[in-house]
């Protein structure tokens, strides 16, 4: 089969494209490899994925619809599409709100609308987010849930493409999934996120910023179980019934909400190093914990988180002094 990742060069779409192309798949890799990060990283990511066969990629805007168009028409054997390409980033989303109006609304929009006509297309899974749950505060966070009150623009996007693909679903009959992924981190991990800037800052002797004073709990899921929960879901597709269009959603999570005092701890011990603590007030926009019921994940997929923060965090730090200590930075 022929799986199009896009966000192929991002650290979700990088893990995937290689479990894909681990179990056979040829993949289509698209990604724009913007500067919202590192891009050497990003190009890194890519040079390990081109030494596979199966793998072919192209730099393009997700949101460009001549060029997905054209890709599209080339490749009409696409049986799968995995769309994890995203402006990410709650709190960049204060600073410029198109970015992720032109990423995550019109990409997703243009995705659905080119797609929409391969008719080997079996299943369209796309990345959402835990933050759509936005204000709710009760816990675990349900699928079941309401989430009308997003607090940050990266929310309302998330949310904005779980209401479009429930559109298209409707109208046209595709199989669309969206998997709201929870606080993700692991080897080639993004150094926006918490556990890469921890790691950057005690190594440096620098403080670290905790916010809400430290008052904070997260669903630390480490890589390899979100991508098993894509694969998994990929190759089950949802279908119509009882007057219900072929839209699911699905959370993604360890299943558990690590405070984040705990977090640096088992960090601290990783890193052999003490951290120095800058405690600072809540962020607008964030939220103080997050906790996934992955009740109807296990139920339709099987799909059981295995990795502790005790195990994931050893191996992130075992990678980042492999990459950073290297000539690669």
């Amino acid at each position: 089969m022929t799986i199009l990742v896009t966000g192929a060069a991002g650290f979700i779409g990088y893990h995937t494209c290689l479990a894909l192309l681990g179990r056979g798949e040829d993949v289509i890799g698209i990604d724009i490899l913007n500067d919202y990060y590192d891009v050497s990283l990003k190009e890194a990511r890519l040079g390990e994925l081109r030494l596979h066969a199966g793998f072919s990629f192209e730099r393009i805007d997700v949101a460009d619809r001549e060029a997905v168009g054209a890709l599209i028409a080339k490749n009409a054997g696409i049986t799968g599409v995995v769309h994890l390409a995203s402006q990410a980033g709650v709190r960049y989303s204060l600073v410029d709100p198109y970015a992720y109006t032109r990423a995550n609304v019109e990409g997703h929009l243009v995705l659905l609308e080119t797609c929409r006509g391969l008719e080997a297309l079996n299943h369209f899974v796309y990345a959402s987010s835990s933050s759509v749950y936005g204000a709710n505060t009760k816990l675990p966070f349900s699928i079941n849930d309401p989430v009308d009150t997003p607090l940050s623009i990266y929310a309302a996007t998330k949310r904005s493409m779980e209401l479009m693909s429930h559109s298209y679903a409707h109208i046209y009959g595709m199989p669309l999934t969206g998997l709201r992924f929870f606080t993700v981190y692991g080897p080639w991990g993004r150094p926006d996120m918490a556990a890469l800037i921890f790691i950057r800052k005690i190594l440096a002797g620098e403080p670290i910023p905790v916010f809400n004073n430290g008052d904070m709990s997260r669903d630390f899921t480490y890589i390899d179980d979100i991508v098993s929960g894509i694969l998994a879901c990929l190759d089950k597709p949802p279908v119509a019934e009882a007057g219900k269009p072929p839209s699911r959603f699905y959370n993604i999570g360890n299943n558990k909400a690590e405070p984040l005092m705990r977090f640096i701890s088992v960090l601290e011990d990783a890193l052999g190093e003490k951290a120095e603590i800058d405690f600072q007030p809540m962020q607008t926009g964030d939220v103080p914990a997050t906790f996934a019921d992955i009740t109807e994940t296990e139920r339709d997929f099987g799909f059981k988180p295995t990795t502790s923060i005790d195990e994931g965090l050893p191996r992130l730090v075992e990678w980042y002094r492999g990459y950073y200590d290297s000539d690669q930075s």
